[in-house]
């Protein structure tokens, strides 16, 4: 598939620059060495371009070259039989720990729940459960385990490894974020807060090696979506006891899922092969598969221009200049699904403990511009949090662009044309090869706030991991976010700011927003349900605003129908790995 001519041409001379901007720094050679295989690949895919543009090849040049190439001959790594663009590297691969979508996305191909995901309708159907009891009253799961679950290493998994699998995630020294999904259990948030010390109080109980049985606190209509989520997957309880923290690097590792753990090898892949013990081991399409973790959008795109990439399916891997014209091609896939853009106010700090500073801050951003100037993608813009699509969910109007309004409520608060309030800081996450999305909004936003309201803006960018730890460690003073929805129901978004959750990172706390999730959480009564949540989104958006809501996701996916299958659209944009079939060798 050829590219845009004009296109070509403007990046051969930004990869050139790039190339000999590497060539200059001091410690090329040692990187060259110690990432042979990628330097290689880099130095030969761009040498075209460089000895066309440069003025004069250097030795060093020539030597990295040379080194490079020698290096990568000598440890050749066949290709797989799947190749996926994933974005960051990953933190963890822990259920317990992961979060991150790069993260998340490998931990479903090696962990498996009670539920997995349909890949075509996203919805919870059996995994490592054959089959599922609910009681008349909705309190009382019973799971039967499939006779054939077992580990990638051959030995049975049983209903104890799941209570063993979730009670950890309950102990507060594991620190996931995602423990709330837990708490639905009887006694699951006790037992986390340590004002309840038995496990045998929770609602969690093997009645034998096949049977589990789950009791919530009330009827939780969303709770099989929760059990197909990955931190509810099953662990392996010998290896992470015997190996603690280093568990994760036990070669063979058991896992749980279609795929094992092959390698992993930081700033180069993650590689899966499938598990022949797998349950469905039969319908596990692709023996072999890489994730890159490839953080720049022109990298990516070269990259599955080349036949180096099978699936690019992060929208920031592509650069959004270029969407007008990628649309129209036959690999370009778009879809609706439950994903919003916001701002997290860190309300620990002044000026962003005064609802109207937060609130005046919302109502200065010219949302219309930031998805037409920047994302060109379709998006909708969004005053509220929870997306349009959700299930069973009557979301109220958020705050309106208003920029006098938000000058008057600035006033109020003490700072009338943005005097007497300091330099605020806006952080994102670094992105490679820079001009990211996040950069771009980023300068958006410092210009708006500085014209409307005379407050001074300063960028702060960060590698992800540090940026993500930043974030819960609430240093920061306005943080660019993203929630997709791990389930379709609006208790996904809405959960996420309960003073409790591990994964607020506002630090705002609201006792009737408390309050009204956790009465929400008692009925059956779908509609009042719904009006309840209205409600309390109605604190989160309009009336307390520790959020600004942006825009919501447009869906994405880049990938050769002709040769990659099992890929749907769907609206929690959850793409099973073993559900994907690569029909014909990749281009050359």
């Amino acid at each position: 598939m050829s590219f845009d001519n004009e296109y070509i041409g403007t990046n051969q001379d930004r990869f050139s620059k790039m190339m000999r901007q590497s060539m200059a720094a001091p410690d090329a050679l040692r990187i060259a060495l110690a990432h042979p295989v990628h330097y290689a690949l880099r130095i030969t895919f761009y040498a075209p371009q460089i000895f066309h543009s440069a003025r004069r090849i250097t030795p060093l040049f020539l030597l990295l070259m040379l080194a490079g190439l020698l290096a990568a001959c000598s440890r050749p790594d066949q290709r797989a039989d799947l190749v996926i663009a994933n974005g960051a590297e990953p933190g963890s691969l822990d259920p317990a720990t992961a979060k991150g979508l790069e993260e998340l996305r490998i931990v479903m191909a090696l962990w498996e729940g009670l539920m997995r995901t349909d890949p075509k309708t996203a919805l919870p159907v059996p995994g490592l459960a054959e089959r599922y009891e609910i009681s008349p009253d909705g309190k009382i799961y019973t799971f039967y385990l499939r006779t054939n679950a077992q580990w990638s290493t051959g030995q049975r998994i049983t209903a104890h490894d799941f209570v063993y699998s979730w009670l950890r995630v309950l102990n507060p020294t594991t620190a996931s974020e995602y423990v709330g999904q837990l708490f639905y259990l009887k006694n699951a948030e006790p037992y986390f807060n340590r004002t309840i010390k038995d496990p045998n109080d929770v609602g969690l109980r093997a009645l034998d090696d096949q049977t589990l049985r789950v009791e919530l606190t009330n009827p939780t209509p969303f709770f099989l979506g929760l059990c197909a989520f990955q931190t509810l997957s099953v662990v392996p309880r010998d290896i992470v006891e015997k190996h603690g923290d280093q568990w994760m690097r036990v070669r063979p590792l058991p896992s749980s899922g279609p795929y094992q753990l092959e390698r992993w090898s930081l700033n180069d892949r993650v590689r899966l092969r499938a598990n022949p013990h797998y349950w469905d081991a039969t319908n596990t399409h692709c023996l072999v598969v890489d994730l890159l973790p490839i953080r720049s959008a022109s990298t990516a795109l070269n990259l599955y221009e080349k036949g180096g990439l099978d699936i690019i399916w992060d929208k920031e891997l592509i650069p959004s200049e270029l969407f007008p014209i990628l649309k129209p091609r036959p690999d370009f896939h778009s879809f609706n699904y439950l994903g919003t853009y916001f701002l997290r106010f860190n309300t620990t700090r002044k000026p962003f403990d005064d609802p109207r500073v937060r609130r005046a801050l919302t109502m200065c951003i010219d949302k219309q511009r930031l998805v037409d100037k920047i994302l060109k993608t379709g998006e909708a813009i969004g005053s509220h949090f929870v997306p349009p699509g959700t299930a069973n969910c009557r979301s109220p109007e958020g705050l309106s662009y208003d920029p006098e309004g938000a000058r008057q409520l600035l006033k109020e608060a003490g700072f009338p044309g943005g005097q007497g309030m300091r330099t605020i800081e806006y952080l994102f996450e670094s992105v490679s090869g820079g001009g990211s999305v996040h950069s771009k909004i980023g300068v958006e936003l410092q210009q708006m706030w500085q014209r409307e309201l005379g407050i001074k803006v300063e960028l702060r960018q960060m590698e992800k991991q540090v940026y993500l730890s930043a974030q819960r460690s609430l240093d920061y003073d306005v943080s660019r976010s993203t929630w997709i929805g791990d389930y379709n129901d609006p208790n996904t978004f809405l959960d996420l700011f309960r003073s409790n959750n591990g994964n607020n990172r506002t630090g705002w706390k609201n006792p009737r927003y408390d309050e009204l999730m956790d009465q929400a959480s008692l009925l059956t009564d779908l509609k009042q349900r719904a009006e309840l949540l209205r409600q309390a989104e109605s604190i989160l958006v309009r009336e307390e605003a520790p959020i600004a809501p942006l825009y919501f996701y447009s869906g994405f996916n880049y990938h050769d129908p002709d040769r990659v299958t099992g890929i749907y659209g769907n609206v929690l944009d959850t793409h099973p790995i073993s559900a994907i079939q690569v029909r014909k060798p990749a281009k050359r």
